[in-house]
């Protein structure tokens, strides 16, 4: 299993934060250069807990489609989504925020697992994990610039 650690300082109150992160709309905003769109369940406006969302995007070249479901939610403080249907063995992607003094610190951690066996381990080695991890860089840096424009 392969676990991503990504710490985001945002200069914003933790709800701000929270909402936009679980916001389709803005998801898709920071994941334009991967083409991904909503398809199917919540696709658009702010996700809530036990709902689901289908995204299709283009990664290395291939559309593929991923659905999750949000397994757990306290509000501003965590939520969870987790894989229901999808090219991932597994796939959990944990959120979590804390404030002080008007800063937000987002903690993302991220599980996946990859099928294929060895040569799954291969290519997540070679390509699969760094392309999330600057997938999620990529997406908090959307989000410090949206919350902190608020």
């Amino acid at each position: 299993m392969t676990v991503l650690k990504v710490i985001t300082r945002i200069n914003a109150p933790r709800q701000s934060v929270f909402d936009l992160s679980r916001n389709i709309d803005v998801h898709q905003q920071s994941a334009s250069p991967t083409h991904e769109t909503a398809i199917d369940g919540i696709m658009s406006g702010l996700i809530n807990f036990n709902e689901t969302v289908t995204w299709r995007g283009k990664h290395f070249g291939v559309y593929l489609k991923h659905k999750s479901r949000i397994t757990a939610m306290n509000l501003y403080d965590y939520f969870v989504d987790e894989m229901e249907e999808g090219h991932f063995k597994s796939f959990r992607h944990e959120h979590f925020f804390t404030e002080k003094n008007g800063l937000t610190v987002m903690k993302d951690k991220l599980y996946y697992e990859v099928p294929f066996g060895v040569f799954g381990k291969v290519f997540d080695y070679l390509f699969l994990k760094n392309h999330m991890l600057n997938f999620l860089i990529e997406r908090n840096k959307t989000l410090r610039i949206l919350s902190e424009k608020q």
